[in-house]
């Protein structure tokens, strides 16, 4: 990116250049022969570029570095007077003395190089605010491209280690439920094995993309309630609906963990009381429906509030604005001793984000 970048802004100086010295050629051609008003256009280009090459790639970058653009406006008078200058004993040792109109005098040569001075003022005022004008310009570009870039790798550095947060949670719940179930049912066990080695390939060969396939992420909440209805067992009514579409749409991988995990983490256990958790999930017009449901006791609510576990939805609403900005709609309901999320999401139809 950043080659084609040089090369478009040295074409760009150079044709600047080329075209600075069509116009003074054809300018100093009609008043003088052809010979003149070239060697005119060689020495005036000359002059103009090592001037205004030395304010726009010394002072200039200098000056915003140091942050004294006061010092620059000083130093670019004093190149604008200098070049002046040199356009005046340009116009007053060639072209005047080609037509044999100077005077042998020297003191007498002053009225020329005043007037030369002069009149060559706004063209040395003009081309150094030019050349400036296309200096700012391009270092514009430059912390424009820069500032792109930097945010673009904060933002993938957040997402990393917000999903860094997520992953190592999930696996510690299954390994948790895996060693209980060791020493009660290792046949159960063994097929939460085979579970538990799907869900770490997912994590490990998937999650590091910013977009993975809808289906491959259903299956991995799939797999997730699974382990937490055979945990759970008689205990819990889980009811869980997956709709996926024919069309292949692309979603964050991990997104919608945290609020399966919070439901099973958070629902009612009292003594006597059978709790439940309803999971919804439904594509539709390149839409994601997400519902989840579920009874939960006062004592879980107090302990979410002194902040024992409301990490996960924590990163999740941040990823959400990090990764969904205006292409979300998240509603989240605690009443009645019922603990309901909505999230409406619009999908990618590629993994490109």
């Amino acid at each position: 990116m950043t080659k084609p970048f040089i090369l478009r802004e040295y074409i760009f100086v150079t044709m600047f250049w080329l075209v600075f010295a069509a116009a003074v050629y054809i300018n100093f051609q009609a008043n003088s022969d052809k010979p003149s008003a070239l060697f005119q256009t060689i020495v005036l280009v000359i002059a103009s570029f090592f001037f205004t090459h030395f304010l726009t790639t010394r002072l200039l970058p200098n000056a915003l570095r140091a942050k004294r653009m006061k010092l620059f406006l000083i130093q670019a008078t004093g190149v604008i007077l200098l070049l002046s200058f040199i356009y005046s004993m340009i116009f007053t040792y060639i072209e005047v003395n080609s037509k044999n109109e100077l005077p042998h005098d020297f003191v007498d040569h002053l009225p020329f190089l005043w007037k030369g001075f002069y009149l060559a003022l706004p063209a040395s005022f003009l081309i150094n605010g030019s050349a400036c004008g296309i200096k700012f310009y391009q270092e514009h570009g430059r912390i424009e491209r820069d500032h792109i870039l930097l945010q673009q790798a904060h933002l993938e550095n957040q997402l990393k280690l917000l999903q860094d947060q997520i992953n190592p949670h999930v696996v510690f719940n299954i390994l948790n439920h895996i060693h209980i179930l060791m020493k009660t049912d290792t046949k159960l066990a063994d097929y939460l094995l085979l579970k538990f080695s799907d869900i770490l390939r997912y994590q490990l060969y998937h999650c590091s993309q910013n977009l993975v396939p809808l289906s491959q992420d259903i299956e991995h909440l799939q797999n997730l309630v699974e382990v937490e209805k055979l945990r759970w067992g008689n205990e819990l009514e889980v009811n869980a609906d997956w709709s996926i579409g024919h069309k292949k749409p692309f979603i964050a991988p991990l997104l919608l963990v945290p609020f399966i995990e919070n439901a099973f983490k958070y629902v009612c256990r009292l003594p006597g009381h059978r709790g439940y958790v309803k999971i919804s999930c439904m594509e539709k017009d390149g839409f994601l429906l997400f519902y989840v449901e579920n009874c939960y006791s006062e004592l879980a609510t107090h302990k979410k509030k002194e902040g024992s576990g409301g990490i996960g939805l924590q990163n999740v609403q941040k990823r959400l604005k990090l990764q969904y900005p205006n292409a979300h709609e998240l509603t989240i309901v605690a009443a009645d001793n019922v603990y309901k999320v909505t999230l409406t999401l619009q999908l990618s139809d590629n993994n490109e984000q």
